[in-house]
């Protein structure tokens, strides 16, 4: 595959993960490697180039326009990062180009700071800053004419790199934030600009910022950066592919974005058709509708989120499977769970745990008929954690393995790291975990609010922290996987949402509002049809949720390979 057949066929390959990005960063590689236009014998050889330029720069000295500076180390042929063709030349950034000089303001200015440039079209920005002398911030110092390139030399900028492409009145003034390199008249500003963009550059410019907080090259050492330089019409030939080639890639990228949005709004009708489905034979046309038509609503591993979402909304509304007229109604379960915590005498019948009845206002949906909602503190035994940095002094302890905040994720527990912490003896059973607990956590940034999962007895004499709440069922019939559901689900996050204490990006809820939360209670055996339904459906969804992350692996593969195939042509 030549370079010419594969432009004009690359939109083929923008679905593979970050392709455009990486069509970008092809094209400007090809480009400074010289593969991406032809190379013409008639063309004047670079070397005559360079010529030129040590004369107009000796000119420009004469006429002290700009200042003699130290001769540039010569090029260590190991320092070459690949081999160019034969009529173009290495040489030092610093000797295609010099800098404006600087001056502290003293008339009415046009400030350009490092914020002004848009880092993805490479542009300055119309509302530039207009200033007095008086308002000039202490780095406004560079000057800069027409033509010349800046280039932002910290890193969480630097790719802020613009070509000052108009006289701008009153005088533009630049941020010290910028190298400013002003090319001589036989280097085209949209071949520096271009080639600064490129990955040698970067590579070259990431190697050699120091700096702990804000990396930061110096302009010594960016001058000092090599750059191949092509004959000058060779210059225009490739400015003009680049520019054409971007132009596309632009293009690929709108397409790809409204092909998006266009998802979206599918997904969005097909889930609400879903989610509205009046009855279980509705709900089961909608959704195969959704798998019939599965690529055309989504595009991502990442999208299948929604659907996992819309499915936890149906269960926990009763609306996923049909309900059996010859169920128990769920008020036989409640009578069986008030006689379990009889039974056991826990603390649960202290006068500060006693809850109020539910109001109207709180109940969320409508449950089918023979369902009841609950406190969710009625139904189950919650308790917190244990707190750390107590003081344990002449007590008999023990260490043991406790389950902390990152350990549990929404649906499932991650126990890759499990630390120990030390407590006394006698307080293992207060806080040993039993199978089928359900584990909340009290909350953090926005995600952690509220995850639960279900202790399956992992680890022996495992105990958890007092970041994480622990809710016991009181009865089997009670579900530890239905509370899980519900908690997981949007309704669930929803309240959790509305009950917490926040911050900025922190929220968090207590015990109290753990246990006042409004929970609906389904019978024993339409708890099991829908967690059996549930089940099947998210499988579903992980067998299309692979065959995507499949189908991005090997668009990725071919995107690699093809370009491994062009970079060696």
């Amino acid at each position: 595959m030549n370079h010419e057949t594969f432009f004009e066929n690359f939109e083929l390959l923008v679905d593979a993960p970050n392709g455009v990005q990486k069509l970008r960063e092809l094209i400007l590689q090809l480009a400074m490697q010289g593969k991406l236009v032809p190379q013409y014998p008639k063309d004047e050889p670079t070397v005559v180039l360079l010529e030129k330029i040590a004369a107009e720069k000796d000119q420009l000295i004469k006429e002290k326009k700009i200042k003699r500076i130290r001769s540039l180390p010569q090029i260590d042929p190991q320092q070459i990062p690949y081999e160019l063709p034969y009529n173009w030349e290495w040489v030092r950034l610093g000797d295609v180009g010099h800098d404006c000089g600087q001056k502290k303001p003293d008339t009415k200015f046009t400030y350009i700071d490092v914020s002004a440039i848009n880092k993805e079209q490479g542009v300055i920005s119309e509302n530039v800053d207009i200033l007095e002398p008086s308002e000039a911030p202490s780095r406004a110092r560079k000057l800069v004419s027409k033509g010349s390139v800046i280039y932002a030399t910290v890193r969480p900028y630097l790719l802020n790199i613009a070509i000052i492409d108009k006289q701008f009145e009153p005088e533009p003034i630049v941020s010290t934030a910028f190298a400013v390199l002003h090319p001589y008249s036989v280097i085209l500003s949209k071949y520096l600009y271009y080639y600064l963009r490129s990955k040698p550059f970067i590579t070259y410019v990431e190697s050699e910022m120091i700096g702990m907080a804000y990396p930061a090259i110096n302009d010594g050492k960016l001058f000092k950066g090599l750059v191949p330089i092509p004959p000058f019409e060779e210059q225009k030939r490739i400015v003009a592919k680049v520019d054409q080639l971007m132009a596309l890639c632009d293009q690929l990228e709108a397409h790809q974005h409204k092909k998006h949005e266009q998802r979206i709004i599918l997904n969005n009708a097909a889930l609400d058709k879903l989610l509205t489905a009046p009855t279980p034979g509705e709900f089961a046309q909608h959704w195969q509708c959704i798998c019939d038509n599965f690529d055309l609503l989504y595009d991502a591993p990442e999208t299948v989120g929604l659907l996992r979402q819309a499915i936890l909304q149906l269960a926990v509304q009763g609306k996923l499977v049909p309900q059996d007229e010859g169920d128990e109604p769920a008020s036989v379960l409640l009578e069986k769970i008030k006689v379990s915590k009889e039974g056991q005498k826990q603390s649960w019948n202290r006068k500060s745990q006693i809850l109020s009845p539910i109001e109207l206002e709180e109940i969320s949906f409508s449950p089918p008929k023979n369902w009841e909602w609950k406190r969710l503190g009625e139904i189950t035994e919650i308790v917190g954690g244990v707190t750390k940095g107590r003081k344990l002094l002449g007590r008999q302890t023990a260490y043991y393995p406790y389950l902390r905040v990152a350990n549990v994720q929404r649906g499932f527990l991650n126990l890759d790291v499990i630390k120990e912490i030390e407590i006394p003896k006698e307080e293992l059973e207060k806080y040993r975990l039993h199978i089928g607990d359900v584990l909340l956590t009290e909350g953090g940034d926005w995600d952690k609010l509220g995850r639960s999962a279900i202790w399956d007895g992992q680890i022996q004499d495992c105990i958890h922290q007092n970041h994480i709440f622990r809710a016991r069922p009181w009865n089997i019939g009670l579900r530890s996987q239905w509370i899980v559901l519900f908690t997981n689900s949007s309704i669930g996050r929803q309240y959790f949402e509305n009950a917490s204490k926040k911050t900025t990006n922190l929220a968090s809820i207590n015990m109290t509002q753990l246990r006042n939360c409004p929970f609906p209670i389904p019978s024993v055996d339409e708890q099991d049809r829908i967690l059996k339904k549930v089940n099947e459906l998210m499988a579903l969804c992980d067998e299309l949720e692979a065959g995507l992350v499949q189908a991005q692996t090997e668009g990725g593969e071919l995107m690699e390979a093809v370009v491994h195939h062009v970079q060696a042509g």
